[in-house]
């Protein structure tokens, strides 16, 4: 079953001094600040929308991680990802950087490095931004 999710977002002014408010419609989970001093500097308690891809990156790949560990007999105790997305002003979006920690008992280290690098190619996510550089450290814990 298709599923679509709803965001939307009011912009006021130009670019550089304008300001707006991106709220999350489908989850009603909240309206977060937008500026682009928060994609370009600081981010002074304002959100990007790289800001926003990065969440969307780091919650994709631990869900596709999961499951694909689940597919081969294992379940993770934790899986503790963070995405590093870069945007360039003049070029965009240039790559996101995925560091995953994770814990899973009876887990090779072989088998880990495999299924962590199936899990980075198959995120939907990661299918969205085919078009830039992913890379991913992870790290298999004790």
């Amino acid at each position: 079953m298709a599923a679509t999710r709803t965001a939307h977002t009011v912009w006021n002014g130009n670019l550089i001094e304008g300001a707006g408010n991106t709220t999350l419609d489908s989850s009603g989970l909240g309206t977060f600040d937008v500026t682009w001093k928060a994609r370009t500097e600081q981010s002074g308690g304002k959100t990007s929308p790289e800001e926003l891809i990065a969440a969307a990156h780091s919650a994709c790949f631990s869900m596709a991680f999961s499951h694909a560990l689940a597919g081969e007999g294992f379940t993770a105790e934790e899986v503790n990802t963070k995405a590093d997305v870069t945007f360039v002003p003049g070029t965009g979006i240039t790559g996101s950087h995925l560091t995953m920690t994770a814990k899973v008992p009876g887990l090779s280290e072989e088998d880990f490095r495999r299924i962590s690098e199936d899990a980075k190619t198959g995120c939907p996510v990661s299918g969205a931004l085919a078009s830039i550089e992913i890379t991913l450290d992870a790290t298999l814990a004790a």
